[in-house]
């Protein structure tokens, strides 16, 4: 499994030791950065992933990415998913994009390539959720092709589904 790549953006998959360095807060690698990465959720995801690795879950994490720009190679966010699929294929993910980056159409071009390798790799479903405050998030979601499930006093949940997904 490597990168994605879309239109506009490439979501580079993670390699385990730029996840330390991310969770560190150590600038590793060669790759460009916005000012404001990496945001909290970036090092919260990083954590994850490693988490995952250290309990030898690593080999079926589907990864943690951070989204770059095509052309510049600018890393301006990250998305990931937030552990293995569970018993039934289903998997939360999670995602943010500095804000200086915001209202480009960048995360929901980022979520729909991340769901298109969600179901090429046999995930069935996949979570996301988002605040009632935090309209732009639900627009992302409902953009990339995930629905509105539920919702509770705080927070509204979406899901994409393939009950057809290939299993892996």
């Amino acid at each position: 499994m490597g990168d994605l790549v879309t239109e506009r953006l490439v979501l580079h998959r993670l390699t385990v030791g730029e996840a330390e360095a991310l969770a560190a807060g150590i600038r590793a690698g060669g790759a460009l950065r916005a000012a404001e990465y990496p945001m909290d959720g970036d090092v919260a995801a990083a954590r994850r992933f490693l988490r995952s690795c250290a309990e030898g879950r690593g080999h079926r994490h589907p990864g943690a990415y951070e989204i770059r720009r095509r052309d510049d190679g600018c890393a301006i966010g990250g998305l990931d998913f937030h552990g293995p699929a569970d018993e039934d294929g289903s998997v939360t993910i999670g995602y943010g994009l500095v804000p200086s980056a915001r209202g480009r159409g960048y995360a929901s071009e980022a979520l729909r390539a991340l769901l298109a390798f969600a179901r090429e790799v046999g995930i069935t479903c996949v979570k996301g959720d988002a605040d009632h405050a935090n309209a732009a998030s639900q627009h992302v979601m409902t953009a990339a092709g995930m629905r509105l499930v539920a919702e509770d006093e705080r927070v509204r949940y979406y899901e994409k589904a393939w009950p057809d997904a290939p299993q892996r």
